[in-house]
């Protein structure tokens, strides 16, 4: 794949040091006891506020990881969508599938490095359910999904331990969910309800 933010000789690691210096001095903490070997898909909740994505990056940098996240192709204009990639995003145009499941689980597949970085909520506003597509791709890729939490209440960003699909989508959605029931997030009204 292409190289990224999270992987530029000399300037990763000074963005890594910003990372663990903001995370110092503003009080969050990073409670990660294991993170896997890659591939797997990587997803963060609850997601209710811009901030999030500021979050994330900090996490991932201070994790040493090396993401690709999916953006709505709106953020990829022309002139900025060259930057947009370089920080690991993947454009994706919500009105058109295009067997973006398909797609990625074959990038998946093909590149055994992969970390895939997806949003169950798909948007930072308030949804009614989660969409599955994070889910599919993992499952059609033979790979496990690392669980992420905003915990905003104690100022944490938390992994949750890995999930392997089952094929059973309802049950493992709902299994999923029930994983996050706890957790608040920096704007807790949009939050997705969990059944």
């Amino acid at each position: 794949m292409a190289g990224s933010v999270f992987r530029t000789p000399l300037l990763t690691p000074c963005l890594r040091g910003l990372a663990n210096g903001w995370l110092r001095l503003s009080g969050w903490r990073v409670e990660a006891p294991e993170v896997p070997a890659p591939p797997f898909i990587f997803i963060g909740a609850p997601h209710t506020s811009n901030w999030d994505f500021l979050l994330l990056m900090v996490g991932i940098f201070h994790l040493r990881l090396d993401v690709h996240w999916l953006g709505k192709h709106t953020l990829f204009p022309p002139g900025l969508g060259w930057f947009m990639r370089w920080l690991g995003g993947i454009p994706v145009r919500r009105d058109r599938a295009h067997n973006m499941v398909a797609r990625l689980s074959a990038m998946m597949q093909e590149s055994p490095d992969t970390i895939l970085c997806i949003p169950p909520e798909g948007t930072r506003s308030s949804v009614k359910a989660w969409k599955t597509g994070f889910y599919h791709i993992a499952k059609q890729a033979g790979v496990p999904i690392l669980m992420a939490a905003i915990d905003a209440e104690n100022r944490q960003l938390r992994l949750l331990g890995q999930f392997h699909p089952t094929g059973d989508v309802a049950r493992d959605i709902a299994d999923l969910q029930a994983r996050y029931s706890t957790f608040r997030g920096l704007r807790p009204e949009n939050a997705t309800p969990v059944e």
